[in-house]
């Protein structure tokens, strides 16, 4: 299942509600939950966060990347959100473990038996799109959700030059199944 197959502008908000790392997921699981991607947000949340325990998921570059696999899921998806404030997130980033992100890409992927497979697909390619730092730039600073969907999909070399944001690298994903 490639990123082209599961991106929706649908579930792309470029005004994400909320100051705490739990409101805006909440706020983005509802916004899952209205488009049908759920059936059950605080269920949806809770896994979410059975993940969360498990390592940090702030990537650095100001993006998180929350993910796990629930059940609650009726079709997978990626939700991209970029905040109005910026949000406290787990990071292995930084010194105190925490980072500033304005930046989710809330992974909604069913707990099934294609789970795994699904799972691995999305993030390697999600990663691999993040690892470019122009790309990244442009993302932050992107204004429409044609923009952000065109950012995510278009190659490396067609993104041109950019200004990097700050010096800082994405790190490898911490991904357990």
């Amino acid at each position: 299942m490639p990123l082209i197959d599961i991106l929706n502008k649908d579930i792309i908000d470029l005004n994400v509600q909320g100051n705490t790392k739990d409101e805006v997921l909440r706020y983005m699981a509802n916004v899952l939950l209205n488009n049908g991607y759920i059936n059950d947000a605080e269920v949806f949340v809770k896994d979410i966060y059975e993940r969360e325990a498990e390592g940090p998921t702030g990537m650095g570059s100001h993006i998180s990347i929350p993910h796990g696999k629930s059940f609650s899921v009726l079709k997978n998806g990626i939700m991209i959100g970029k905040t109005v404030n910026p949000i406290r997130w787990e990071s292995s980033m930084s010194d105190d473990g925490f980072q500033d992100t304005h930046l989710i890409f809330l992974f909604c992927v069913s707990a099934d038996a294609e789970f795994a497979r699904n799972h691995m697909m999305l993030l390697s390619e999600l990663a691999g799109k993040l690892g470019n730092d122009v790309r990244v730039a442009k993302l932050s600073k992107a204004q429409s959700k044609e923009e952000i969907m065109d950012l995510i999909l278009c190659e490396d070399d067609q993104l041109g030059e950019a200004e990097v944001l700050e010096e800082e690298e994405i790190v490898d994903l911490d991904i357990d199944l």
